[in-house]
This record gives structure tokens, C-alpha cells and sequence, in this order.
């Protein structure tokens, strides 16, 4: 039940938006996880400060996933969500934060897991 939320200072055209949720339902199996369950959500043209500076591309990705995974796999994760944002929107890795939330009670479908 991974749910990856991103807030992302650029516009995304239609094909990049479909390119980059392909992309993180591959890379979800780092954490443990299926895409047939993923839950992808984008919001562009959005203001980001970082160090007192709107920054003209940057990115904050929130992870969200029933129970949690391992240091390392949240490390693996990190990095293929950086190549991602800076492949398909030359967002550098040093402009992306990343957190991650594990989710203990998590509904779906009319009943919790």
C-alpha cells in the first residue's frame, strides 16, 4: 500500500507525469513492494524554499508505505528517486528531499489491513 506524493517546482507535460509514475512502480520493488497497489500522486508549478531560496527546480517527495522497510532500502530508494527527477526533469539530487512514513493502520476498500 506505498503511496509516493511529490511536490515539484517545474510544469510536468502529461508524457513525462505517465514516464515518471512507470518509473517509480519500478522502483517501489526496492522497498519491498508492488506497483499493483501503488498510489502515485503529482503536483507541479510548486513553491519550494530551501535555505531562505525559492528554488526554480526542486522537488519534495513524501513516501508513504503500510508497515516500513530496511535503512538500506530506504537508501536504494532515495537514489532511484533522484535519477528519476533528474533524468526525466533535470532536477538535481541535492534539490530533492525525500521522506519516508511507515503506516501501521491503513484502509482501504471499506476495511483496514
Amino acid at each position: 500500500m506505498p503511496f509516493i506524493d511529490s511536490k515539484i517546482t517545474v510544469p510536468v507535460a502529461p508524457q513525462t507525469r505517465e514516464t515518471i509514475k512507470t518509473k517509480l512502480g519500478q522502483a517501489v520493488s526496492l522497498l519491498g513492494k508492488s506497483e499493483a497497489f501503488l498510489m502515485v500522486g503529482m503536483e507541479d508549478n510548486y513553491d519550494l524554499y530551501m535555505g531562505g531560496n525559492k528554488l526554480d527546480k526542486g522537488a519534495y517527495v513524501s513516501v508513504s508505505l503500510f508497515g516500513n522497510a530496511s535503512s538500506d532500502a530506504y537508501s536504494k530508494m532515495t537514489g532511484e528517486i533522484c535519477s528519476i527527477f533528474n533524468e526525466e526533469l533535470e532536477i538535481p539530487g541535492d534539490k530533492v528531499y525525500v521522506t519516508y512514513h511507515g503506516v501501521n493502520d491503513w484502509g482501504w476498500n471499506g476495511r483496514n489491513f
